[in-house]
Formats: C-alpha cells, structure tokens, sequence
C-alpha cells in the first residue's frame, strides 16, 4: 500500500504550476495524492518568501501542520520552495520536527526528499537555482477548462527592492517547442483558457536563438480550442510595439494586460533599479489604449520606498487618477534582508508606509468602481465556473479577470450552463464590485 500525501500551495501561479509537477512526480513515484491534509501521511508545503507577510504566513502555516503532524495520521512534513531557501538554517534550528526540506533549484528531487524523510534521515536538499528548466508532467490543481502556462524561470531585472533573483536564478526560458506541445497537449484535454506566467514574459526567448514572447504568441494562438491567451507579468519597458500589434489583432489574446509598474515617480524608479521613466509610463499606456480597444490594465504599486516624500506619494495618486488602471493591486514597502533598497538611506517608517498603502488603496478603488460601473447596460462574453446552490445564481469571469485574482460575474440563467461553457451576459447591476446580470439571449 503507498503512501499518502498532499501538497499545500503558498503565493503565486508559478508556485502552483510547481505543485502540480511535484504532485504528478510523486504519483509517477507510486505515491496516492489526496485532496486535503486530513488524510495525507506526507504533507508538502510549497512555500512563498517574497515579501514578510508571505513568509508570517508560510510559518503560520508550519506551525498549524507540526500541531496536525502531533495529533493526526500525518507522518512527515517537507517544506519546499522559497521560504526553505531564503531561510534554511532559521527552519531546521526552530522547526527541528519538520521532517525535510528542498529548496527552488530541488523541486524535481521531491520524490528523493521524501524518501529519504520516510527514512528518518531529515533531509535538506539545495540544487542549482541556475539550472536550465526541466520538462515535466503535471497534475493540474486548476479547474479543468483553464491552466496556468510556465514560459520561463528567474528574473534578471535585479529590481532593488527584490529577493526573487536570489532565490530562483537567473532568466532561464523554456524551448518553445516545448511550451507548444503542452499547450496543445492542454486544449486536447479541453483546455480553453492559458493563463502564461513567468517572472517576465517580456523576456521571453532573449536567451534562445530566434525566439521571443511575439514568436511564441504566434504559434499558441494557431492551436485549436484555445478561446484565451491570457498574459501576466509583463515589464513596462519590455513591451514592443510588435507585441501591442499582436495583442490588438489576435482575436485569442485577451486584452488584458498585467504590468507591474510598481510607481511613477522618476527619483523612485532609479532607487527601484527599474528602467524607464514616468513619461515612458505614460506614453505606453497612451499607446496600449490607442491601439487595443477595451484594453483592461492590471498593474501593482509599492508605496514606502526609501525616499518617497509626502509630494511623490501624491504624484503617485494623481498619476493613478490619470491613468485609471481598471486593476490594482497595492502594497507598502516591505525591506527584504540581502536587496539594495533595504539599506538606502531615508528609509519610511512602518506606519506612514501602511498610512498610505490604505490610502492608494481607496483612491484607485474608487476608479475601479467607476469602471463596473460603466459595464452596467453591455453584453460580456462569460466563462462559466460554478453555480452557488444557496443563492442559486452562476458565476463565471469575463475576459477583464483573471483566475483567483479578479472578481466574478453572477447571473441566472436556464437552463443551467456547464463550467468551461461560454455564454454571453448583459450586465444589470453593480453592487460594490460584484456585477450581477442575465443571459443576452433567454432560452427560457
């Protein structure tokens, strides 16, 4: 009889898309995944560092799984992924139960790890964060018609505020080939939304001959099936009016971009390490809405950074009440131990830095109020995801959400649409960011 185990996920898409290698490495290994932790005798937890609230809440996590580990069936807990390699030394002194560890460059030694946990030898295993992808199986933890597309890993955009390079390695990206045969794999088995990640799509292909994110798009939207292209992490300065070109007449690439300018201030930037200029800003968010009709920005801001002034936090709401991002994600400065921008001088103290994160935060999500708004009275093009049995109302995303990021569509409909199904929807109502509506076409 094997054993059982589960996988629990911390942070992002691309921590997700780990875990799913890691779940299908393990079943290919004769291992029985389970849903929930209840009943799994190997717990796997995939951690995020990223910032100090990820890695409160990784430890939080520990904790909970080792008083678990006490009380239930579970026989051995492996932390894996960014906590247990920014801090590996900190998890075996105070963590001495936890029972194995594996660091970004070791996620294809899963199988190894926990062997050698059952064996009681508490292994900590740290590979290669430099190391070329490996091509992997998978077993996909998202719902069955979407996935999450990995096109590369690391970063090389050495942002000052960011531990990412340190801990995942250098820009390394996936043969397109590669890439090609698993989306295409993916739409065989009903795939209709890919959602592509990666650090920094912009990049991708720098580092192989040929190829670039353009050249990839192309050869993703020929597959058949494919009704979604969806794109995350794109670095300002590294979208080409090639690529806007490409966006604005593929009818599969939802216009919907996410790029992380993380501020707008000049002085800001340079302290960020981040290329480009606010009038650059400006201009590529001119030229995106110019050329891709509907566009939908999503985009992440930091507020705090060493040397942000009272008159560059309001430069940087009134650059927001300019540009209106339909999607805003914000976030305060958090200094991360071994970055540049931890030790720059005029550092902002922890109270002014949360003052102003909710203060962003209530500007930009009264623009994005006004934007559901605007949407009452319009026809959308819906993919159905569930039904609520106690409301009795369906849900689905437009092509303006993002999986697990964005909001929901309610509406009732008869009959009932399946999930994956696509179905267009008149919205009728907003209430508070919750857009409610009925079929464009009644069949009732």
């Amino acid at each position: 009889m094997s054993h059982t185990f589960t996988v629990v996920t911390m942070g992002c898409p691309k921590n997700t898309v780990m875990s799913e290698q890691m779940i299908y490495r393990m079943e290919q290994a004769g291992y029985t995944a389970v849903p929930g932790y209840m009943d799994a005798e190997i717990i796997i937890l995939n951690t995020c560092g990223f910032i100090d609230s990820a890695k409160a809440e990784a430890v939080e996590n520990i904790l909970e799984l080792l008083r678990f580990k006490e009380d239930g069936t579970l026989k051995k807990l492996i932390v894996v992924g960014c906590l247990a390699e920014l801090v590996r030394e900190e998890i075996t002194e105070e963590f001495p139960d936890v029972d194995g560890l594996a660091g970004c460059g070791s996620y294809d030694n899963i199988v190894e790890v926990v062997e050698s946990a059952l064996r009681d030898e508490h292994p900590a295993v740290f590979g290669d964060i430099n190391a070329p992808v490996t091509e992997c199986g998978r077993t996909r933890l998202t719902a069955w018609y979407s996935a999450y597309v990995r096109i590369a890993e690391g970063c090389n955009n050495r942002c000052s505020y960011c531990i990412i390079p340190s801990l995942k390695g250098n820009f390394r990206s996936r043969e397109e080939d590669a890439i090609v045969k698993e989306c295409e794999e993916l739409a065989a088995d009903g795939v209709k939304e890919l959602n592509i990640i990666a650090q920094d799509i912009t990049r991708y292909g720098e580092d192989l001959e040929g190829k670039s994110l353009v050249t990839l798009l192309r050869r993703l939207c020929r597959i058949d099936g494919i009704e979604w292209i969806r794109l995350h992490y794109l670095y300002p300065a590294g979208i080409t009016d090639e690529l806007i070109d490409l966006i604005a007449e593929e009818d599969k690439i939802c216009n919907y971009l996410d790029i992380p300018m993380q501020h707008c201030n000049d002085q800001i930037l340079k302290a960020m390490n981040r290329r480009g200029t606010k009038a650059d800003l400006l201009a590529l968010v001119k030229k995106l809405r110019e050329k891709i009709p509907g566009v939908i920005l999503r985009t992440s801001l930091i507020v705090g950074l060493p040397g942000e002034t009272e008159e560059i936090f309001e430069e940087l709401c009134d650059f927001c009440k300019e540009v209106r991002f339909e999607r805003v994600g914000v976030f305060s400065f958090s200094p991360q131990e071994g970055t540049v921008a931890a030790e720059l001088p005029d550092q902002v103290d922890e109270e002014t830095a949360e003052h102003r994160k909710e203060l962003l935060y209530d500007l930009t999500d009264r623009i994005m109020s006004q934007y559901y708004e605007s949407l009452v009275g319009k026809t959308v093009k819906v993919l159905c995801e569930g039904f609520d049995r106690i409301a009795e109302i369906s849900f689905g995303r437009s092509y303006a959400d993002s999986p697990e990021i964005d909001g929901k569509i309610f509406f009732k409909a008869k009959p009932r649409p399946e999930d994956g199904e696509f179905i267009d929807i008149i919205i009728e109502e907003n209430y508070e960011g919750e857009l409610f509506g009925s079929p464009a076409s009644k069949e009732e």
